[in-house]
């Protein structure tokens, strides 16, 4: 009797640093430790970390199909995360890398060619911890929340990430004694066991037995 073979899955995770997982010296981040996750549970998962640290939206609406597409063929289960929005945030000569309004327009455009193509999933940006937090964090929350209208409008589900991890401990302190905004192995995976537990994730990744196939 041939052995049932596991779901193949092939998922791109894009975005900034967080997705890269700068900080954590087991260099896995978030979106490694929750594909182990998936893993454990039975299924075939290729993963291509797609972060880049210091991208904008801007610059990510520029590069991410091309990317995504090539990694991605028809002819597999190809599926997409996007997770960015924090440097947009980032002070340049007093005014935002991205301003708001254009970060919304960015996120509209890439979320809508990307629902075209793919299963997509979108996780909110994340707080910092720096000499600055309270108003870098007031635009990030700010953000996040135009992020989750945008999510809504287009059916996409969204894991408003920014005031679980704003309370977290774990999160903050790793943070805060590495380089005021990226967090190592501890904080990184506080952030994978949130997304594990998201009805959005959840969804894409439910239990099943061998007789399922």
């Amino acid at each position: 009797m041939m052995s049932e073979k596991p779901p193949q899955i092939r998922i791109c995770f894009l975005g900034e640093s967080f997705v890269n997982g700068t900080g954590d010296p087991e260099f896995l981040g978030w979106t490694g430790r929750v594909c182990v996750d998936a893993y454990k549970k039975g299924y075939d998962i290729t993963i291509y970390n797609l972060g880049v640290r210091r991208e904008t939206s801007t610059e990510l609406r520029q590069r991410w199909l091309k990317e995504v597409s090539y990694r991605l063929p028809k002819e597999y289960d190809g599926r997409v995360v996007f997770s960015f929005g924090v440097n947009d945030t980032t002070l340049v000569n007093d005014k935002p890398r991205v301003e708001l309004a254009q970060s919304i327009e960015n996120i509209h455009n890439i979320l809508t060619e990307a629902k075209k193509l793919y299963p997509v999933l979108m996780v909110g940006p994340p707080p910092c911890a720096d000499e600055e937090e309270d108003e870098r964090n007031s635009r990030i929350a700010k953000l996040s929340k135009q992020f989750a209208l945008v999510c809504h409008e287009l059916e996409i589900s969204y894991l408003d990430i920014f005031p679980i991890l704003e309370k977290s401990n774990i999160w903050q302190d790793e943070a805060r004694a590495n380089d005021g905004a990226h967090p190592r192995a501890a904080g990184y995976a506080e952030f994978a066991e949130i997304v594990q537990t998201w009805d959005g994730w959840l969804n894409w990744f439910p239990p099943f037995s061998s007789s399922d196939f």
